[in-house]
């Protein structure tokens, strides 16, 4: 009899890995039987026609804002002091003092890191996350869900949500095993693993010597390498278009050669419009040369800002934008959720430009995928004045600790330095490549482009 599997998004950042790929049709071909139980606004039946069992209570504890929020302050506390290491409050949020419930709320929330500030402290604290949530009206919801349809098995697609909580706790105190995916390159060290499972699939050796680092609670053998299914398009070559079919589709020059601005959110890089604007001022410098450049600006799917909109109005005559295919379903980050189709956009915005600039973005890795460079901003804008965050302190965060040398991406330290790296790549003369995959395989496994089957493996294993 097939094994019953419950694929469960807390919310819709797993969609793309564990719903738009291949991910589903390989369980089922390893005899499972899949159901993905919703807990996101999008609707996966209407959408995709897959089998879906829809979470309608969100209830959270009213106090677990406050607690969760805690809980991760104490954490990046504990491991400055484990590892004598001042990059871990960098990590944090300032607290809102701004109006009297923002008062309140920091003055709350302070008050919780100073009770439970020690490590026996934060297992507590984690006790009581689990008490408020499994007091909810939604752990008792998800508890009947998971009596009534009886899954073999759960597994979480990202480690990072508090609306999973209550939902594992059910399946835990009913007995069925839990597998959570740790969701990105940079989150353990960051201190976002919220839920505790009885597995973990990490992207790599790397990720799982992390896990047990910060987290001495879980144990070597739960946790397994697997890779991330996030970058498997880029191996599937059914969706490479022809120069020509893609600078059609979407209007490009096809006498220019076209250099990808990938924006980022105006949380890690407020100021990011500028580096476009020195991006386009470098190709138009370079096409006084001979040079017959274009930009493809791809902005970062949650970035809702007008920041960019004039310096694009004054280069439209080389920046070519082209948004990501994502779709807007609710007003948070995690309700922009990305459809099938934008996967064929990447990757032949990958294959087809000459390389990729950008601040601190994982598209590096997208793009050594492809066999192109690099470029990573890495010097201050004039503009930058008090209250507005350096973009520097971006690349001292631990996970850029895993590049294996400084050459893994081409590093721009100096706006004047810009135009010359860009002609060093177009010439031949400067890649990032041979490193940079080197990089990859540190972050993302040895085999990025089985990571699906992978996990499948590991969810037979835990049920066997």
């Amino acid at each position: 009899m097939a094994k019953k599997v419950f694929v469960f998004f807390p919310d819709g950042v797993g969609l793309r890995n564990f719903a738009f790929t291949n991910f589903k049709t390989i369980g089922e071909q390893m005899g499972f039987d899949i159901t993905y139980w919703n807990n996101t606004v999008f609707s996966i039946k209407d959408n995709l026609d897959f089998k879906e069992l829809k979470i309608e209570d969100h209830t959270t504890h009213p106090l677990l804002p406050y607690y969760s929020r805690a809980r991760k302050r104490i954490e990046l506390n504990r491991s400055r002091e484990k590892f004598n290491d001042e990059v871990y409050p960098t990590y944090k949020f300032p607290f809102n003092y701004k109006g009297v419930k923002n008062t309140f709320k920091s003055l709350f929330t302070k008050a919780l890191i100073g009770r439970y500030n020690s490590e026996q402290g934060l297992l507590k604290l984690r006790q009581k996350i689990n008490e408020l949530e499994r007091s909810t009206s939604k752990y008792k919801y998800c508890k009947a869900q998971l009596e009534t349809h009886k899954p073999d098995l759960i597994f979480c697609t990202t480690q990072r949500a508090t609306q999973s909580i209550s939902a594992l706790l059910a399946a835990q105190d009913l007995g069925i095993p839990t597998v959570a995916f740790v969701y990105s390159w940079d989150n353990v060290p960051k201190a976002m693993q919220v839920v505790e499972t009885d597995y973990y699939c990490v992207w790599s050796d790397l990720m799982k010597e992390e896990l047990l680092k910060y987290y001495p609670f879980v144990r070597e053998d739960q946790v397994f390498v697997t890779g991330t299914p996030q970058f498997e398009p880029h191996y599937d070559e059914a969706l490479k278009q022809t120069r020509e079919e893609f600078f059609e589709l979407y209007g490009l020059d096809t006498d220019k050669k076209y250099i990808c601005y990938s924006g980022d959110d105006k949380t890690t890089s407020p100021l990011d419009q500028y580096y476009l604007e020195d991006l386009a001022h470098a190709v138009r410098s370079l096409n006084t040369k001979g040079y017959n450049l274009g930009i493809i600006y791809r902005k970062c799917p949650v970035d809702f800002t007008s920041r960019y909109d004039a310096v694009i109005k004054a280069n439209k005559d080389i920046i070519k934008v082209l948004d990501p295919l994502w779709q807007q379903v609710g007003s948070q980050w995690n309700q922009v959720l990305p459809t099938p189709e934008d996967f064929n956009m990447l990757y032949n915005v990958c294959e087809h430009s000459e390389m990729v600039t950008n601040v601190c973005s994982s598209t590096v890795f997208d793009f050594v995928t492809h066999d192109k460079p690099c470029i990573y901003y890495n010097y201050e804008q004039p503009q930058l004045k008090k209250g507005i965050r350096d973009i520097g302190q971006n690349y001292k965060y631990v996970h850029f600790r895993s590049m294996p040398s400084d050459q893994a991406a081409v590093f721009c330290t100096d706006k004047k330095d810009l135009e010359g790296l860009v002609k060093q790549i177009l010439d031949g003369k400067l890649s990032n490549v041979e490193e940079g995959k080197q990089w990859f395989q540190i972050v993302a496994g040895e085999k990025p482009c089985d990571a699906s089957r992978a996990i499948w493996e590991t969810i037979d294993s835990v049920l066997k």
